[in-house]
């Protein structure tokens, strides 16, 4: 656990679908983990309402310090998760991984067969996390450059890579985890 954590080993957030009163803090949150991409509130907020189904917040003592934000990619068997954020505050304690096994295990993910994200190839955590759920969850991982450095964002951002973990059937993922 980190040192300048202020969450004692015995409590846990409690993981719960987001609502649109969520936006603001969600988005606060998500600023202050660099290297995230900053959304607009107000995407942020969308994001809470729209798609709460495929979306987690961690919430402790009424602050959230966890995000998950998702979607199920249309005509795809596929939860795509956009970003996973963690505060400071709740570091070391595994959250980001059971966020991501509160997510699939949720009726709105019955049908996904794999799990998708991208990740920029100096991305240490993120690849650290996706390994980590994948080893959890006896998922294979694999990724291929999808939104390239040159064609898709003109020299200005690193190559996102497609990474997809397969995901068991909806009751062996019990077991797994």
């Amino acid at each position: 656990m980190p040192k300048n954590s202020d969450i004692s080993r015995t409590r846990s957030p409690r993981l719960r679908k987001p609502d649109a009163t969520d936006g603001a803090a969600i988005w606060e949150l998500v600023k202050s983990c660099k290297p995230l991409d900053e959304n607009s509130m107000y995407c942020n907020l969308v994001q809470a309402d729209h798609f709460r189904d495929t979306c987690v917040v961690a919430e402790l003592d009424g602050d959230i310090v966890g995000w998950i934000s998702g979607h199920m990619i249309p005509d795809q068997n596929a939860i795509f998760v956009w970003q996973v954020a963690v505060s400071d505050k709740a570091r070391g304690m595994g959250l980001g991984k059971k966020m991501l096994l509160e997510l699939i295990e949720r009726d709105a993910c019955d049908d996904a067969t794999q799990l998708k994200t991208t990740i920029t190839r100096d991305n240490a955590a993120s690849w650290g996390l996706f390994r980590s759920f994948a080893r959890a969850i006896g998922g294979d991982l694999s990724d291929t450059p999808h939104f390239t450095r040159d064609t898709h964002f003109e020299g200005r951002h690193d190559t996102e890579h497609m990474v997809s973990i397969t995901l068991p059937a909806t009751g062996d993922l019990k077991r797994a985890a």
